[in-house]
């Protein structure tokens, strides 16, 4: 009998423009800490520090091709440290985060669209994701977020939606036109602002590598009834493995920071008002040039898992935001309800380890031999699982969750990378495997 296969061959990318980010040597893809990769439905984005490269993998598509952004980045701006698509239904741009702290969106045709600054320091991550309330599931939200050491600053996706909107037809409308001139692109792109933010500081229980906002959650007790959300961020660091905080959109939303906000502000204009009659210089501050971020949102600490000497690496939320699997320095992957705050199931033995969720059919051989084939299967025929790719087994396993039995696990080539289409796209991982000659991209888990 013919063993049965479980993964799918999807395409394969093989292109001179690839030899720039190191390809063709031994490990390039997974080896070097500088090259990024992020995944669309039909494209693969790929950089290092100061180029990105967009590849269509799909082999049955003729017009895709190479494109190749180049960010003009001065000093103050830093090199490139992140990249995630945005993905808001027929619009797709690229965000790029650099090491010190700056947001820049790209259109495929590698035009900037956007830039923005949002805190000193090197930007980890940049999340692309959906939030619930934990509690009636009635209220939602769009979001990207991005990781700092210490700091998560989010952005609303529908503010970043109209952005591309705006931007999108402007151009469309130019093209028309005439081919907008260089000043005039750099005056389009200027006249739209920063885009609004929140920012919080979670440094609590020390520096974090890893971040991520996982939904919304109910103000506790004592706090004004508003209309202001509250979300649960989770984080992962050397200090603390595992740590939660409740973040405000409101600096001032406790009772007693409300009062706060009325007394202190007073007094302080009348304190300082005084001090300038009395110490008025003639002599004017120079005007600081530099861009200054914005204060911190209230952060408030709920909980945290320190077991040194083992560290948090890596953290991958679940589509919903309920469940999050968090691989740390001694080989094991640590599942977390998100909502309860509880670690509720454990693995061993997986270094190096890379996980993703998934979905997979429930009892598929009995499902297709009762079916005909046209029949399209629902939602509750399939249950959420957790691809782990473990590089040093060289394999890729499949978990029923919370509980439930390894399903599958099949192997892949030395090399290899997982991974999954962004946010609102479908879930299934894709490993991305190294070949002598050329480069490919095959085999992701069937559905």
């Amino acid at each position: 009998m013919a063993r049965r296969s479980h993964v799918t061959e999807l395409g394969c990318i093989a292109c001179d423009e690839l030899a720039e980010l190191g390809a063709g040597k031994e490990g390039w893809l997974v080896d070097s800490a500088n090259v990024l990769s992020t995944l669309d439905t039909h494209s693969l984005a790929l950089a290092n520090r100061s180029v990105i490269l967009i590849l269509g993998w799909r082999y049955d598509d003729p017009s895709s091709r190479p494109v190749k952004i180049r960010p003009s980045l001065s000093p103050v701006e830093g090199e490139i440290t992140a990249i995630e698509w945005l993905v808001f239904d027929d619009l797709h741009a690229l965000a790029v985060g650099t090491s010190n702290g700056y947001l820049l969106i790209y259109s495929l045709e590698s035009d900037l669209i956007h830039k923005q600054f949002i805190y000193p320091g090197r930007i980890l991550r940049l999340r692309v994701h959906g939030t619930k309330s934990g509690l009636t599931q009635d209220t939602s939200s769009e979001e990207v977020c991005v990781v700092i050491p210490g700091i998560i600053a989010r952005f609303d996706g529908s503010d970043i939606q109209s952005l591309l909107q705006r931007w999108f037809q402007e151009a469309h409308s130019q093209f028309w036109d005439q081919k907008p001139k260089k000043s005039e692109t750099e005056g389009m792109r200027n006249s739209y602002g920063r885009l609004p933010l929140q920012l919080w500081n979670v440094n609590k229980y020390g520096s974090c590598v890893d971040a991520a906002i996982t939904g919304i959650m109910p103000p506790p007790l004592m706090e004004l009834q508003s209309s202001q959300r509250y979300y649960c961020a989770v984080t992962i660091g050397v200090d603390a493995v595992i740590s939660a905080c409740r973040l405000s959109e409101d600096r001032n939303r406790s009772i007693v920071g409300a009062i706060l906000s009325k007394v202190v502000p007073a007094t302080f204009s009348t304190i300082a008002s005084f001090s300038k009659m009395i110490w008025r210089s003639g002599q004017t501050s120079a005007t600081n040039s530099e861009e200054k971020p914005q204060p911190f949102a209230k952060a408030s600490p709920l909980t945290c898992l320190k077991d040194r000497p083992r560290k948090g690496e890596k953290l991958t939320l679940s589509p919903s935001g309920t469940l999050a699997a968090i691989t740390d320095s001694l080989g094991r992957i640590l599942l977390l309800d998100t909502q309860a705050l509880v670690v509720v199931r454990l693995w061993k033995g997986y270094r190096d380890a890379c996980c993703l969720f998934t979905e997979m059919l429930i009892n598929r051989d009995t499902t297709s031999k009762s079916t005909s084939a046209y029949h399209e299967h629902s939602k509750s025929d399939y249950c959420l699982c957790l691809a782990i790719h473990a590089p040093r087994k060289g394999i890729v396993e499949v978990w029923q969750m919370r509980n439930g039995p390894r399903l599958l696990a099949f192997q892949c080539a030395k090399g290899s990378k997982i991974l999954q289409p962004t946010h609102r796209l479908n879930w299934h991982p894709i490993v991305l495997e190294q070949c002598p000659k050329p480069s490919t991209l095959p085999n992701a888990p069937q559905r």
